[in-house]
C-alpha cells in the first residue's frame, strides 16, 4: 500500500527477531507462564519500545504504521511478547502527551530501555467495560495525595515497577472526577495479588494491585487533575490498532502453520493440501488475514494523518479479533487431532487469539462505537 523503505526495514528486522529469538522460546514461556525477561531486554536494545516516542525524547520517532507492523511481527513469534511492546507504547504515549519534563525524565527513559517495567491500571471488580464504575480514590493530603483501592487483571502486575493508575479525585464529578497517577509499585502500602492463570497469552502475566493509604507526592499526578478519563481514552485508538495488529500476527502464524502442515500431512496416499475441503480452509484463513491487515494499516494511517480515526480503529480491532479466533480454529481443523494436542503451535495460537475479542474494549463495544460513529457522522468513508 503505502509502506516506505523505513517501514519495510523495521518490519523485516522485527520479523527476523521474532523468527530467531521469540518463536523458539514461545512454547516454554507458555508452558511455564514465565515473564519473557531476556526477550524483553533484547526488545529494548533493538528499539522496539516506545515506537512513536520522538527522537528528542529518546525514542525511535516512528509512526503508528510502524507500530502496527512491529506488533504484527512480534505476535507472529508470540503474542505475549507483542503485549509488552503495546503496553510500553501506551504508557510512553501518555508521558509524551501529558507528562511534565520531570516525569518524562524520571520514567520515560527507564521504560524505553527496560530498566523499569510498567503497568496500565484501569480495571476493577466493578469497572471493566464501564470505566465510570471505578472506586479507587486519591484524596489530597497537604501537598500530595493518598491513594486507596484495588485493580484487577492488570497486565504486568506481578512484575511491574511503575503503574499508571486511574483513580477518583472528585466522587461527584463523574468522568470529570478521575485523574491518573504515576505510582511506584514498590512503595509502602502497595501490595500484589497472586498471578492469574490464563487460557492464553500465558507469559503476559496478569494480577491484582492493592493500594492501602499509599502516599503520593504532588508530582505523581499526570497532566491535569480531573482529566484522567479523557487522557486514558485519548490513547485507546492507538491501543486498538495495536491489539488488532497483534491479532493479525496470530492469524498469520496460524496460516503459515496450516499451509506447511497441509503440504506435508498425507492421507489416502496424497497430501491433504490436494483435497478441496482443506484448500478452502486455507483460502478462508488467507483472505481474512489479509483483509484484517489492510484494515489495521488503514486505521494506523488515519491516526498518522490526523484524520478522525475512531471508527476505523474499532473496525480493525473488531474484525481482526474475530478473524483471529475463527481462523485459528480453522488452522486447528487443518491439523485434525494433532491440532488439539499441547505442543502443537496452532493449539497455542487458538488459545492466544480469544483475548483479542475482549481486551482494549470488547468486540461488542467496538460494534457499538462503529454504529455510533455511523449514526452521528454518516456512512461515507
Amino acid at each position: 500500500m503505502f509502506l516506505t523503505e523505513m517501514h519495510v526495514q523495521v518490519r523485516d528486522m522485527t520479523r527476523q527477531f521474532a523468527q530467531d529469538v521469540i518463536r523458539p522460546a514461545a512454547e516454554a514461556l507458555d508452558d511455564e507462564e514465565r515473564f519473557p525477561a531476556e526477550i524483553y531486554d533484547q526488545m529494548a536494545e533493538l528499539g522496539l519500545f516506545g515506537i512513536s516516542v520522538p527522537e528528542e525524547m529518546g525514542g525511535p520517532g516512528f509512526d503508528t504504521v510502524t507500530y502496527a507492523l512491529v506488533m504484527e511481527e512480534l505476535s507472529r513469534g508470540y503474542a505475549s511478547v507483542a503485549d509488552q511492546c503495546g503496553l510500553v507504547e501506551l504508557l510512553s504515549t501518555l508521558l509524551v502527551q501529558h507528562g511534565t519534563d520531570a516525569q518524562r525524565s524520571r520514567w520515560l527513559g527507564p521504560l524505553l530501555t527496560a530498566r523499569k517495567r510498567g503497568a496500565y491500571c484501569i480495571t476493577e471488580a466493578e469497572a471493566g467495560t464501564d470505566v465510570s464504575g471505578i472506586r479507587s480514590t486519591a484524596v489530597k493530603d497537604g501537598d500530595g495525595w493518598v491513594l486507596n483501592g484495588g485493580k484487577i487483571w492488570i497486565h504486568n502486575a506481578p512484575v511491574a515497577d511503575v503503574g499508571f493508575v486511574l483513580a477518583r479525585t472528585d466522587p461527584e464529578a463523574g468522568h470529570r472526577g478521575m485523574s491518573i497517577f504515576i505510582v511506584d509499585l514498590h512503595a509502602e502500602g502497595v501490595s500484589r495479588g497472586p498471578k492469574e492463570h490464563k487460557m492464553g497469552q500465558r507469559a503476559s502475566q496478569v494480577g491484582a494491585l492493592n493500594f492501602d493509604n499509599v502516599r503520593l507526592p504532588a508530582e505523581a499526578l499526570l497532566g491535569v487533575e480531573g482529566r484522567g478519563f479523557h487522557m486514558m481514552m485519548s490513547v485507546l485508538d492507538k491501543g486498538r490498532v495495536g491489539i488488532a495488529a497483534l491479532a493479525v500476527g496470530i492469524g498469520q502464524a496460524g496460516l503459515e502453520a496450516a499451509v506447511d502442515y497441509a503440504a506435508q500431512r498425507k492421507q489416502f496416499k496424497k497430501a491433504i493440501a490436494e483435497f478441496q475441503g482443506v484448500q478452502w480452509l486455507l483460502a478462508d484463513i488467507a483472505k481474512d488475514v489479509e483483509a484484517a491487515r489492510l484494515l489495521v494499516l488503514n486505521a494506523a494511517y488515519k491516526i498518522d494523518t490526523g484524520a478522525d480515526a475512531t471508527r476505523y480503529c474499532s473496525m480493525a480491532k473488531c474484525f481482526a479479533g474475530d478473524m483471529a479466533v475463527a481462523r485459528t480454529a480453522d488452522a486447528v481443523q487443518v491439523f485434525g487431532g494433532s491440532g488439539y494436542i499441547r505442543g502443537f503451535e496452532v493449539e497455542r495460537l487458538y488459545r492466544d487469539a480469544k483475548i483479542t475479542q475482549i481486551y482494549e474494549g470488547t468486540n461488542q463495544i467496538q460494534r457499538m462505537i462503529i454504529a455510533r460513529e455511523l449514526l452521528a457522522k454518516g456512512a461515507a468513508a
